[in-house]
């Protein structure tokens, strides 16, 4: 088991780097200054540059040595199956085993996000996400035993993405070894906004990450609790439905803004509501149980 010692408090925000392209590295450099100091990626050319993340992410250390470190970093990457992949395009031979095509994957994320230069500095990931469930629950159990043999030295956490069934959570949960420490889903209307599969992270320590918080819930973002607590903390809507999810409890969000302005906005806008909600915390938890009720 991974000890106490080599984990980390996962930030609220995690800066999500999908769909960035070419841009990847000037982003994910500009995320970190801003403040940032959650990224998350994945080991699928077709979707993201973990390479660039990683150029990134040394760029913004280079910076600033001594003052920014790896430590005050969480790094997080997926294992994407075959299924999610541009099959002309793969970080492993897709006629491996899926133990194989697991370890060859963090391979080459290892050697994408390596932070320095220096041997005496090993690379390592905060955590390694399952991106997706395989077809088959077995399937799916395999490549979580392969995941396993990589904490606590290479990887330190290990979790998983794109489930929106808790019989399917909980079956991967009673067959862990080395439990989920996070759940990345999609929070939208479709899926209820995992009500109950928010309530078994909760109870099982498992740090719920939602992802197109704002691109999924626009008529969130024109809600009236949403205004409310805009106009009372002086932060913009976007902000403002940030912290309500935050506020649901065990949660962190993803955060792809490309906007430098944006990204001091969110971050610092956050503090804001953190600060506002100490003096007005009836207010607060009322806003709180509003939102909530629009989940339902």
């Amino acid at each position: 088991m991974t000890s106490v010692k080599t984990l980390k408090t996962l930030p609220s925000f995690l800066y999500g780097t999908a769909w960035k392209k070419i841009e990847t590295r000037d982003l994910v450099k500009q995320a970190l200054l801003a403040g940032f100091r959650g990224v998350d990626t994945a080991a699928q050319p077709k979707h993201y540059r973990e390479d660039l993340v990683g150029d990134g992410i040394r760029d913004a250390l280079e910076l600033y040595p001594g003052k920014l470190t790896r430590e005050d970093l969480y790094i997080q990457t997926k294992f994407t199956p075959i299924h999610g992949q541009d099959p002309s395009d793969l970080p492993y031979d897709r006629s491996l085993s899926i133990a194989e095509q697991v370890h060859a994957s963090v391979k080459s994320s290892l050697q994408n996000l390596k932070h320095s230069k220096d041997p005496d500095q090993p690379a390592y990931i905060d955590c390694l996400v399952l991106h997706s469930p395989f077809p088959s629950i077995v399937e799916t159990q395999q490549a979580w035993t392969a995941m396993e043999t990589h904490v606590p030295v290479s990887v330190r956490t290990i979790g998983v993405s794109n489930v929106y069934s808790l019989f399917v959570l909980r079956q991967l949960y009673d067959f862990a070894t080395i439990k989920p420490k996070v759940l990345q889903n999609r929070f939208y209307r479709d899926s209820g906004y995992d009500a109950d599969i928010r309530v078994f992270c909760r109870e099982k320590a498992i740090t719920y990450q939602g992802f197109w918080t704002l691109t999924a819930n626009p008529h969130l973002l024109k809600s009236d609790v949403v205004g409310s607590v805009a106009e009372a903390a002086a932060v913009s809507r976007p902000v403002a439905l940030y912290a309500l999810v935050l506020g649901l409890g065990n949660t962190s969000v993803l955060n792809g803004t490309t906007n430098m302005k944006r990204m001091h906005e969110d971050l610092d806008g956050v503090q804001a509501i953190r600060k506002w909600k100490d003096t007005y915390s009836e207010a607060w938890n009322k806003a709180v149980r509003a939102f909530e009720g629009l989940l339902a």
